[in-house]
């Protein structure tokens, strides 16, 4: 792949799937400086991964797949956080907004919440089907087969659902 082509292949996919890498790294960092160094990693490891790329599989799929993989490893080298009153609030938008935005922000603060305290292998699963991947995508970002992904899927869906069973909105 030319230098050309990687870089638009590489602006392509961060402009098309940005905002579902932010929503992945919110998945398995909390910590909002954290955050951005793991979004850092990731574009690194898209660039040097792109080379590789032979669209057997979507662009969404392979972004994604090295998301993940980064994730894991930004995981794997880091001492467990201890929570603390940062870590327990999202970030708020600073930007004023008009009731239903609020509402809508905080269900998916919740959720987001909800899914960042499930056991890695859920919150992997969770995270990919929330940015609209199905079973078979999630297997494949994975590297795990499709009813595995299915069943980590429904036993996550449950847990999110008895967590936010409580809470309104």
């Amino acid at each position: 792949m030319e230098r050309r082509e990687r870089e638009q292949r590489f602006g392509q996919a961060l402009a098309e799937h940005g905002a579902a890498l932010a929503r992945l790294v919110a998945a398995y960092e909390r910590r909002p400086a954290l955050r951005e160094e793991l979004l850092q990693e990731i574009a690194l490891a898209l660039w040097q991964a792109l080379p590789a790329f032979r669209g057997e599989a979507s662009l969404r799929t392979f972004v994604l797949r090295v998301a993940t993989n980064r994730a894991m490893t930004h995981l794997a080298r880091r001492p467990p956080a201890t929570l603390d009153i940062e870590a327990a609030h999202d970030i708020a938008d600073d930007s004023p907004s008009p009731q239903a935005m609020a509402e809508q922000h905080h269900a998916a603060a919740a959720l987001q919440r909800a899914v960042a305290e499930l056991s890695l292998p859920l919150k992997q699963v969770m995270s990919l089907a929330l940015e609209g991947l199905g079973t078979g995508e999630i297997a494949e970002v994975l590297g795990i087969s499709e009813s595995n992904a299915a069943v980590r899927l429904h036993r996550g869906k449950a847990l999110v659902r008895a967590r936010l069973g409580g809470q309104h909105g």
